[in-house]
């Protein structure tokens, strides 16, 4: 039997789920584990449990034959790839090498003035145990700690792969915070080499420029190009952190009629510098709660992320500025009372309608100096240093550097 996924369960540990293949499985019985890759030796084990999936739950079986779908229990280090044979009759099952992370974030316990306000897990020894956990059922992540308790480092397969990790972990009632995604290169020859992703791109006709355009400005490189009937297919080699950011701006450019997929392909030198983000922040100037009045003023600097009555706190992110620098607003502002009122003064303030970020929109408008903060009840951009003072020092300081 060939193990397909790995499930977990605090009792019996380690599930390995596949398909037999040929024979016959019964509970209590001796086995041997082997990999077809060879990157570990045979070993053997013993099957404490086995189980048949029935809807939505794990029913116990006494046998199960080709062609049966089923769960074991009691090898605790079997991966996924590992082949379960009889002792008798060794034979690895072919599988495909299962690739290496190429993507890096930090998760950090939250900091920000409302940390512990939604969560149920907020401490540094609950984040490390749910991600370490996680370990024992995603073979493509990698976890390690830092020079530092309360940060660790995560790496994936992608933004998406991390993203739902933290959506899981939001929804568990895990309260944290993520870095930017960070690219992992690595050193060959004595050269720098970054991940290099097959990119493929369905698109109607009309959309090829603005596509072209973009892989351009992320040095992307076209390596085919074929049409369907009235749209068009691409593929295209491109640095993995050519793509972040994109999917977004891709939907646009697009109208919502594109379709694409990335599999990660070699690692090659390093192609350049890429500008990820060209606009700026509209960074929250105090702590309260939004109001009409202040968030009619900052409209005017770009597109916002917030409506009236929610609560911010000073360094929040509250939206984009068309500009690349950041720029500090006060949407807590209120208007000044007054004993004179001037024609029209208190007409109805209209606000344009504000832009919701999801959690991978949020994670791909990341700067560098920017963390976002995940509850299971919102999700905020802040920057680093949350100090209006002490982030322009920091800036000029960097700036003399």
């Amino acid at each position: 039997m060939l193990v397909s996924s790995i499930d977990y369960n605090e009792y019996v540990g380690r599930i390995g789920i596949g398909r037999v293949e040929r024979g016959c499985i019964t509970p209590n019985r001796d086995v041997v584990v082997t990999d077809y890759h060879g990157e570990k030796a045979n070993y053997k084990g013993r099957i404490a449990t086995l189980y048949q999936i029935e809807g939505l739950a794990k029913e116990p079986c006494e046998t199960a034959s080709v062609g049966d779908i089923v769960c074991l229990s009691g090898i605790p280090d079997i991966y996924i790839g590992d082949t379960v044979c009889a002792p008798d009759a060794v034979e690895a099952l072919p599988f495909v090498k299962i690739s290496e992370p190429t993507v890096e974030m930090t998760f950090c316990v939250n900091d920000s003035p409302f940390a512990g306000r939604e969560g149920k897990f907020v401490t540094s020894r609950q984040l490390r145990d749910r991600l370490y956990r996680e370990l024992l059922k995603d073979v493509s992540l990698r976890v390690s700690d830092t020079d530092t308790t309360d940060k660790f480092s995560v790496c994936g397969r992608g933004e998406m792969h991390l993203s739902i990790l933290i959506e899981t972990m939001r929804r568990e009632g895990y309260e944290f915070a993520v870095s930017t995604p960070k690219v992992l290169y690595k050193t060959i020859n004595g050269k720098l080499h970054e991940p290099i992703e097959l990119l493929s791109i369905d698109v109607p006709e009309d959309c090829v420029g603005n596509i072209m355009s973009a892989m351009g400005n992320r040095k992307g490189e076209l390596t085919k190009m074929a049409p369907f009937g009235s749209r068009m297919r691409l593929e295209f080699r491109i640095p993995s952190r050519g793509l972040f950011g994109y999917r977004n701006e891709f939907m646009t450019d697009t109208k919502g009629e594109g379709i694409m997929s990335a599999v990660f392909d070699s690692y090659e030198p390093y192609k350049g510098d890429i500008q990820r983000r060209a606009t700026g922040s509209l960074i929250s100037f105090e702590t309260g709660e939004s109001i009409t009045y202040g968030l009619f003023n900052a409209q005017e600097r770009g597109q916002l992320f917030i409506g009236p009555g929610v609560p911010v706190y000073e360094g929040m992110v509250v939206g984009a500025s068309p500009k690349a620098e950041d720029i500090a607003v006060n949407v807590c502002k209120t208007k000044h009372l007054t004993n004179t009122r001037a024609s029209g003064s208190d007409d109805a303030l209209r606000l344009v309608p504000y832009k919701r970020m999801s959690l991978e929109a949020s994670i791909e408008f990341l700067k560098d100096d920017e963390l976002l903060e995940v509850t299971p009840k919102n999700i905020r951009i802040r920057k680093k240093i949350l100090d209006n003072n002490m982030r322009m020092k920091a800036r000029f300081k960097k700036n003399v550097d």
